[in-house]
């Protein structure tokens, strides 16, 4: 019991850390500094960072896929385009947790991602999936599993823009309207790709 108290307060430590400073102040030194416990006991409570920062992601997918769920309408079209506001507003109002995220898949190219890192991802990416089915019932399984994969990758590429400033440089658009355009013109060529068939 005393143990998950270790954990738990740390875990706040550190969302802490990555929400006022952001996620290059995550060290096992600063948040030993900031929560008071020494380096060894944090090291004893995780393994390493790496365990810690996993555990961070987890939480940040979990709140995301929990405004997800909230969202109810029988419109796959419109549940489509909430989905992409939730997750253009979700990253932009918590872009530190979010660029821990990103930042942890860009440095996964050696070592393989963990089944339960996997499941989080998973599970949003099926609800994405039912809504193209009922939005494109003539799309083959194959291409409509790749034609989901690609928006996800897509978003989630855009996703490390959402998290800066840079965009404002040559764009007027605020970020959910790009989100908005990226998806709707992407729907359109889905649209043409059903018709096709097996061509």
């Amino acid at each position: 019991m005393v143990k998950d108290n270790i954990q738990e307060n740390l875990i706040q430590t550190g969302r802490d850390i990555v929400k006022q400073k952001g996620v290059e102040f995550l060290t096992a030194r600063k948040l030993s500094e900031a929560s008071g416990y020494s380096v060894g006991t944090i090291y004893n409570q995780f393994g390493n960072m790496d365990n810690f920062i996993l555990i961070q992601n987890y939480l940040t997918l979990d709140a995301l896929y929990k405004k997800f769920i909230e969202i109810k309408t029988n419109n796959a079209y419109e549940r489509l385009n909430l989905y992409v506001e939730v997750f253009a507003d979700f990253v932009t109002e918590h872009r530190n947790f979010w660029f821990m995220v990103y930042k942890f898949h860009l440095n996964q190219s050696e070592r393989s991602f963990s089944v339960t890192y996997l499941k989080r991802i998973s599970k949003m990416i099926m609800l994405i999936d039912n809504a193209f089915k009922e939005l494109y019932p003539k799309l083959k399984n194959t291409k409509r599993q790749v034609s989901v994969q690609v928006l996800w990758i897509s978003l989630f590429a855009l996703s490390s823009l959402l998290t800066t400033d840079s965009l404002q440089t040559y764009s007027k658009l605020n970020k959910t309207k790009i989100c908005f355009f990226l998806l709707n013109t992407y729907l359109t060529g889905i649209k043409f790709l059903e018709k096709l068939g097996d061509k």
